[in-house]
């Protein structure tokens, strides 16, 4: 499932930054940072010329740390895996199924940097880049990440189109655990690019997907809910679940972030209250329109 190829030859995944690319990008940002850490070095050496040499060292190894592995982790997690150097040569570090990365993704890749790229001075990050069929190092193996292409002559990103309304929260009791990310990513691409397909290929596109998405869940699809609509709303309760972990309160502390439309279940003890979803129709009506920004066309 890593890469579909429709009956028009239209292949749905996501495109691999390669080495020559991923070298020039990570060049760039190594440039950066070496230039930053050593104006701080200069600085700090001048400002704290009275310290003997023990106290000079640590400040120099907590300084290595913080602008060589603590920076750039906290860059790749502010701005979703896209580094000065990604950003000038137009990649982005992905999740394994084309999401944005999170803290712990940069966390791992960060600290495997450091041995990969620092002290091998990169030999292990391009012998790995080289053998891997998708361009990854060990760090994007660890971490699992990838590192793609957005620019793309000819084309353009484009998001996940929403469900129709009267699906949003339907599918809050679904169990997605056995969900693997190479399906993830397929559904992803496929939503992304129904548009362009021929209407007898995207149908039986979105019934295979559709398909393969209710036996990984052990719920059969609603036979009401065209295939489309199904996989776009799972892919929204998917990503409503997400936004609710990254934005629910610690247990016992007051204050944070209501996340409206998020399902209320299992709300950690403690946790900010969250909007509940309104209910959808126990039997939605087939002729029900759907909006007209989700893209989709209510069923026949």
């Amino acid at each position: 499932m890593d890469e579909l190829v429709t009956g028009d030859a239209v292949v749905l995944g996501l495109r691999p930054a390669r080495l020559p690319s991923r070298a020039l990008a990570l060049a760039i940002d190594l440039v950066v940072i070496w230039v930053v850490y050593l104006i701080l070095t200069i600085g700090v050496v001048v400002a704290a010329g009275s310290l003997d040499d023990a106290a000079l060292a640590a400040i120099s190894v907590a300084m290595f740390l913080f602008v060589l592995v603590g920076v750039p982790i906290a860059v790749e997690t502010l701005s979703h895996g896209r580094s000065l150097g990604k950003l000038a040569c137009g990649l982005r570090v992905v999740r394994d199924d084309g999401g944005p990365i999170r803290f712990r993704h940069a966390l791992v890749r960060g600290a495997m940097g450091v041995v990969e790229i620092l002290i091998s001075f990169g030999v292990i990050a391009c012998i790995a880049s080289l053998v891997s069929a998708r361009g990854r190092r060990i760090g994007d193996v660890f971490a699992g990440t990838l590192v793609v292409r957005e620019r793309v002559p000819g084309a353009r990103m484009e998001s996940v189109p929403p469900p129709p309304p009267w699906l949003v929260g339907r599918f809050a009791a679904l169990d997605l655990s056995s969900v693997p990310d190479s399906l993830w990513l397929a559904i992803r691409q496929y939503l992304t690019r129904m548009g362009q397909l021929d209407p007898a290929v995207n149908w039986s596109m979105a019934v295979r997907l559709a398909d393969d998405l209710a036996a990984r869940t052990g719920a059969p699809k609603p036979a009401d809910v065209p295939p489309a609509a199904y996989l776009a709303a799972v892919v929204n309760e998917r990503q409503a679940r997400e936004a609710r972990r990254g934005f629910e309160a610690p247990a016992g502390v007051s204050g944070g972030v209501a996340v409206p439309r998020l399902p209320v279940a299992d709300v950690p003890a403690g946790s900010v209250p969250v909007a509940a979803p309104t209910p959808a129709p126990a039997t939605p009506s087939p002729s029900k329109p759907s909006g007209p920004a989700t893209g989709f066309a209510p069923p026949a």
